[in-house]
């Protein structure tokens, strides 16, 4: 019980960041949390070091490397001027960012995206005269939502495709995901107009090319992203023949990162600059949530429910719930096996990828991409969201996201 206790101090203090005049910032919650299961024994040093996914830190090592690469040669404001310059309303630069980033997720994954993009939204809302919030919320709706209607937009989608036996995946996902996919993303649009109404005015937004201020660095960084890029395709259509080959999004990750590590001039000031401190994040979230892990507390509650667990809507909800606590990956991990065993149908395992992709929308903690954007925006501008900033809309919006998918099930 001692780490659920800390699991649930670690969610407070997420909510409020100060305790009297100390401010803490995500990763130092965090850390304290993992440091405190430690100390109390609840998980041993070898097993905490076990919990640390290296594949999972190694892709982020990679994306952070390709992304500190793009902001710092100047191209991807380069980039982001040519996709957003017809963007001239916040209206539309807030539907752009939707759309496209949702769209792009889908391929490139959500966690990607966030890191990518993060410095884009910043950029972005300076150029609109706008509070970053809004943008910063556009992005991580965008990606939660449009990751879901892929088989490779996350990890526990990929879990799912592959664990749950799920054949033509692409096909499957995109037959029951695709449209209410489309339509949630333009409900989330909806939700951030009306929540930050007084600041969609009528106010132009002026868009001016950016400046490549490091020639040599922007061209390694193009090859980078189109090694990215290709990879990806080749991932794509490696899952869609059915290729079984172990070439992990770690791998892909790495091998964007290597033209920059291996031949840029720059690289050791380029590996000084990546978000460390978001990767002491997820080091220590593997540490404490494998502790809450061990302790069957979940486990038990879910094993002693009587309610049916098989429901596309009771999928969707106890994803939606407990991936606020043991985190989506872990939920999936837990869930699936208990839904393989039982026998489910593809739309029950469709219910499982949109409940527990979709409850990223939630809280901050509902998905690794949230944290990755704030501490992000923290580090590069001093801007961030608070936990109560986030749910006052991400309640509402998951809850209409939910139904919306609850919704096609129901007509499928």
């Amino acid at each position: 019980m001692v780490s659920i206790v800390v699991l649930s101090i670690v969610f407070l203090l997420i909510a409020v960041r100060r305790v009297g005049n100390l401010k803490f910032q995500i990763w130092q919650i965090m850390s304290l949390g993992a440091i405190a299961v430690l100390v109390t024994g609840q998980i041993s040093p070898l097993e905490a070091l076990k919990a640390i996914n290296p594949d999972v830190m190694l892709f982020l090592f990679g994306m952070f490397v390709v992304g500190e690469a793009l902001e710092s040669s100047g191209y991807l404001s380069y980039l982001s001027y040519r996709v957003f310059r017809k963007a001239h309303s916040l209206d539309t630069l807030v539907l752009t960012i939707l759309f496209v980033m949702g769209l792009m997720s889908a391929f490139l994954m959500n966690d990607t995206l966030a890191i990518i993009g993060t410095p884009v939204v910043l950029l972005l809302a300076k150029k609109a005269n706008t509070t970053p919030k809004i943008l910063m919320l556009a992005l991580a709706f965008a990606i939660t939502i449009g990751s879901v209607m892929s088989p490779i937009g996350n990890p526990q989608n990929l879990l799912i495709a592959i664990n749950g036996g799920v054949k033509n995946p692409f096909v499957t996902f995109f037959r029951y995901l695709l449209l209410p996919t489309v339509i949630n993303l333009f409900l989330a649009y909806l939700f951030l107009r009306l929540f930050y109404r007084r600041h969609f005015n009528h106010q132009t937004v002026n868009h001016e090319p950016e400046p490549i201020r490091d020639p040599k660095l922007a061209n390694l960084s193009r090859i980078s992203l189109i090694f990215l890029v290709a990879l990806v395709a080749v991932k794509i259509a490696l899952v869609f023949l059915g290729v079984e080959i172990d070439f992990r999004l770690t791998y892909i990750a790495l091998a964007a990162a290597f033209p920059l590590v291996a031949f840029s001039p720059k690289r050791f000031n380029i590996l000084r600059k990546i978000d460390w401190f978001t990767l002491i994040f997820f080091a220590a979230m593997f540490i404490l949530m494998a502790s809450v892990w061990d302790s069957g507390v979940f486990q038990s509650l879910i094993n002693g429910t009587n309610l049916n667990l098989t429901s596309t809507g009771m999928v969707m909800a106890v994803s939606v719930l407990l991936s606020q606590f043991i985190s989506n990956v872990p939920l999936v991990a837990l869930y699936l096996p208990m839904l393989m065993q039982i026998g489910v149908s593809t739309e029950e395992l469709m219910a499982l990828a949109a409940g527990s992709t979709i409850a990223g929308n939630l809280s901050i903690l509902g998905a690794a991409s949230n944290v990755i954007i704030i501490q992000n925006a923290e580090q590069k501008s001093g801007q961030t969201l608070t936990f109560l900033e986030f749910v006052k809309i991400g309640i509402p919006l998951t809850a209409v996201n939910i139904l919306v998918y609850w919704l096609f099930f129901t007509v499928l």
